[in-house]
């Protein structure tokens, strides 16, 4: 389960912001995870739950917005939207599709106190 490296990650670069910021508690984390990041959703939230125990961001609220994917289509030209990497285009049926978006896992914000 990957989830549990990235609910890592996370705490590592909330703790690193937190301590820049002299804050004392994370209220917020606000993730943006793209539909074509291949993150499960609610494995990396049971994994925050349990990363961030007994630590600076304990009990913080999770924000999570997944914007949808998206891909250009090397045949026919066209920016298409991709649920799921490996679908073809929806206006000519080719596999040769460009991701362009919906495919990456930021921290967004974080609210301190």
């Amino acid at each position: 389960m990957h989830e549990m490296a990235i609910a890592h990650s996370i705490l590592d670069l909330v703790e690193r912001e937190a301590a820049r910021q002299h804050a004392s508690h994370v209220r917020t984390l606000e993730l943006e995870i793209g539909q074509l990041a291949n993150v499960d959703v609610g494995a990396l939230r049971f994994a925050l739950d349990v990363v961030l125990r007994d630590t600076i961001a304990h009990g913080a609220r999770v924000d999570v917005a997944e914007p949808p994917g998206s891909a250009f289509c090397l045949r026919c030209g066209h920016d298409v939207a991709l649920a799921r990497r490996g679908e073809a285009c929806p206006a000519c049926g080719s596999y040769q599709l460009a991701v362009t978006g919906g495919d990456t896992l930021r921290v967004a914000g974080i609210v301190v106190d």
